[in-house]
């Protein structure tokens, strides 16, 4: 087996097919964003249509003994992987840190353990799961969950690691083997986790990586009738090419596609606070689908407001993700930075205002925080995502006028809404079209809440039983009462 060795951690190139590890003759590089042209990670193997065909028979063989766990035993092969996880706290972290460019503290206090809390929550729920039954004419009923069969998991290269537990704990926890496809991106943390699943007592074939392009091996994976489930989070570009073969083979999907967020502060909120929280949307230089990017504002507090904004955002460090000091990471990719300037030049020439930033930053892949203030509601970089460190800021006049302007894009991921009256809170909450609002808050979840999007944002949801619900087949078993019949 092939490792490359990053920052002193060995890190498996190949894929994990069956149990065991194999390469291919064509590979592709990751390199790191905190020194793009100094800093080559790897070469990843560089999957194709026989390593999906491999992947996806070693997934139906890997199936038929992973679905005859117990729940209880599976729970423990998940428990035992959560454990891993936080005993490779520090591997995981530093190889995500290098490969996405995400900050190293922050994956190691959050998301490392939030990684681990996916595996132990879903541990948790299926063995909390009770099947529903009831009589109904002369009859016991009994809803069942069944284990689907080989699920497809294809995740995204932001926050890659935690995106990738977050989607392969219920699939697995539900019986169902997988074939997981990272992004080519960030590829490195999923090698990781894939070692990490051998170590935990999964079967082989119950877990199977293909390293490679979306458009090549991932487009044969979700093309093979053989699979039943496919969940992915990404562009609802690549997601309409996977839906049109899900359709093709019947197949349930589930799709997280990002947002275009509305951020709402009402003239009685707690100006600073919501400040603060709108320079923080800036974090993981504003990579995070979640993010509220458009900026809506009582107009009679426009300039307190603007003032604190901007007081929040000069204290922003750009920097290396490696050191605790820095607050903002470089950009993932130089496409990615370069698609996002391309955004902001449009707008210049489109009269938009730069109200700040609006430039990358020499010789890294940083771009500074920016914010907009567009001519128009129409504007392209109120009306599509970014994904980037730009923000739009807009004003309002009434609370109608506020919810017009929140719901006024194709998109409906999460919301926020600032405001210290109870009765607003509820009453504006309600009538934001998105999958999840926040009210005086941010980033806070429970996990077994339903989690997904409206129109661009995507297809069905996931957490919970949601997830798991998705995963399985429901059968109705029913049984004749022969004492009364």
């Amino acid at each position: 087996m092939t490792h490359a060795n990053v920052a002193g951690i060995a890190v498996p190139t190949g894929h994990l097919i069956g149990g065991e590890w194999i390469t291919s003759p064509q590979t592709f590089e990751t390199r790191s964003p905190l020194d793009w042209d100094g800093m080559h990670l790897a070469d990843v193997a560089r999957g194709d249509d026989e390593t999906a065909t491999a992947a996806m028979a070693a997934a139906v063989d890997g199936f038929d003994e992973w679905s005859q766990f117990s729940v209880a035993e599976r729970a423990a092969v998940l428990n035992r992987l959560a454990d891993l996880i936080e005993a490779n706290n520090h591997e995981i972290a530093m190889v995500e840190c290098l490969d996405m460019g995400f900050l190293y503290e922050s994956m190691k206090e959050r998301l490392v353990a939030r990684g681990a809390l996916n595996f132990r929550l879903y541990a948790d729920l299926i063995v909390q799961h009770a099947d529903r039954t009831w009589p109904a004419k002369n009859m016991s009923n009994t809803v069942q969950r069944m284990p689907a069969g080989p699920a497809v998991v294809i995740t995204p290269w932001n926050a890659p690691f935690m995106l990738s537990t977050w989607k392969l704990a219920p699939a697995l926890a539900s019986g169902n083997s997988v074939i997981h496809k990272p992004a080519e991106w960030s590829p490195l943390s999923a090698a990781l986790l894939a070692e990490l699943t051998i170590e935990a007592g999964f079967p082989a074939g119950a877990y199977n990586m293909v390293q490679g392009i979306g458009s090549e091996v991932g487009a044969a994976l979700v093309a093979d009738e053989r699979a039943r489930r496919i969940t992915f989070t990404g562009s609802p570009e690549t997601a309409r090419h996977i839906g049109k073969s899900a359709a093709e083979n019947l197949v349930p999907f589930t799709a997280e596609l990002g947002g275009k967020g509305p951020l709402l502060v009402f003239a009685d909120a707690d100006l600073d606070a919501a400040a603060h929280r709108a320079a923080w949307q800036f974090d993981d230089s504003g990579q995070v689908c979640l993010a509220g990017t458009r900026l809506l504002v009582d107009e009679s507090v426009r300039e307190p407001f603007l003032e604190r904004f901007h007081h929040h955002t000069d204290q922003l460090v750009l920097g290396d993700s490696r050191e605790a000091t820095t607050d903002i990471a470089p950009m993932a990719h130089p496409i990615q930075r370069d698609r996002v300037h391309s955004f902001v030049e449009r707008a210049r020439a489109n009269d938009d205002t730069i109200v700040r930033g609006g430039n990358p930053v020499e010789g890294s892949l940083h771009y500074e925080p920016t914010l907009i203030e567009p001519a128009s509601n129409n504007s392209e970089v109120v009306q599509r995502e970014i994904f980037g460190p730009v923000l739009t800021f807009q004003t309002f006049g009434s609370e109608a006028e506020a919810v017009e302007l929140a719901n006024s894009t194709a998109y409906g991921l999460a919301a926020q809404v600032w405001t210290t009256s109870h009765e607003r809170a509820e009453r504006v909450g309600q009538t934001i079209r998105a999958g999840l609002v926040w009210v005086n808050t941010f980033l806070v979840r429970d996990l077994t809440a339903p989690f997904g999007g409206c129109g661009l944002s995507g297809i069905g949801r996931e957490g919970g039983d949601y997830a798991l619900d998705f995963h399985s087949d429901l059968k109705t078993l029913m049984i004749l009462d022969n004492s009364t019949a």
